[in-house]
């Protein structure tokens, strides 16, 4: 008799249990609820899929047999948009670069990584991440005083040229050889302002990357997307590179500027995703 009331006992609150949990769940997943949430994104440069580039030190052997390292690594994301289930896309401040614009230095890395917090995201489903590397040209003729605070930040961060010739997009300096790394090299990609007027070209590109997990963003759920950006494809991506006494030096948009830029384009990927 005792046994078949311990099982009784056992029985309805197992019942209880289960239905709170299931309620609890009916929670979190509650349609009506549309609280924002936020997104981390976290960046980390390496060579080949190995992160944490470790700025004057680690070397890097090009296809061409060339070695090089960096001393200087920054870029600039701006234009982050994030696509759900259904292909909807929820752009995260477009062409505002006071508040949708970062610059990825290494030398703010922490232990390998640059970190990007974005809040005020809707709460979804999110499958893909888009984000452009540099700024748009509708974001730079809006004009000087359109962007004040991140302009700021650029020419703090060496990330800027006068206003005329607008925003550096990539900046990558150090040294380079056959046998070591020996002669130094400087290579700042970007726009010459208005590439229309000036007949120059347009090297903003915008990159999307598919989610390896599901970002499930909600008011307790802050997802955190983490990028690989393997550097090797600086000068051995889909056009083999090697840096001479032409090109070593060069700032702006020529043709070897554009083709590290095209070559950058194929640096990132989304190694995983957290749901926390």
């Amino acid at each position: 008799m005792k046994i078949s009331q311990f099982l009784s006992l056992f029985f309805i609150a197992f019942t209880l249990f289960s239905f709170v949990a299931c309620e609890n769940s009916r929670d979190d997943e509650n349609p009506q609820d549309t609280t924002p949430g936020k997104l981390q994104i976290k960046f980390e440069n390496g060579f080949n899929n190995v992160g944490d580039i470790v700025l004057n030190q680690t070397v890097q052997t090009s296809s061409n047999g060339q070695k090089h390292n960096f001393s200087a690594l920054k870029y600039v994301i701006s234009n982050i948009s994030l696509i759900d289930e259904n292909g909807n896309e929820f752009k995260y401040n477009e062409n505002n670069p006071d508040k949708g614009a970062f610059i990825v230095d290494q030398a703010d890395a922490v232990a390998g990584i640059i970190y990007l917090n974005l809040e005020g995201i809707p709460k979804n489903n999110y499958k893909k991440i888009k984000f452009g590397l540099g700024i748009s040209q509708k974001a730079y003729l809006l004009g000087q005083d359109g962007q004040a605070e991140f302009w700021t930040k650029a020419k703090q961060k060496g990330m800027s040229w006068s206003w005329a010739a607008g925003y550096v997009f990539v900046k990558l300096e150090g040294k380079y050889g056959a046998d070591s790394p020996s002669k130094e090299f400087m290579n700042h990609t970007g726009n010459m302002g208005n590439t229309t007027e000036n007949n120059t070209p347009d090297l903003y590109r915008e990159i999307t990357l598919n989610l390896p997990t599901t970002a499930r963003v909600t008011g307790q759920i802050r997802p955190s997307v983490h990028i690989l950006a393997d550097l090797n494809q600086f000068l051995s991506g889909d056009k083999a590179l090697t840096l001479t006494t032409t090109n070593d030096m060069l700032m702006g948009s020529n043709q070897h500027l554009v083709d590290v830029t095209n070559n950058l384009t194929k640096m990132f990927k989304v190694d995983h995703v957290h749901n926390d």
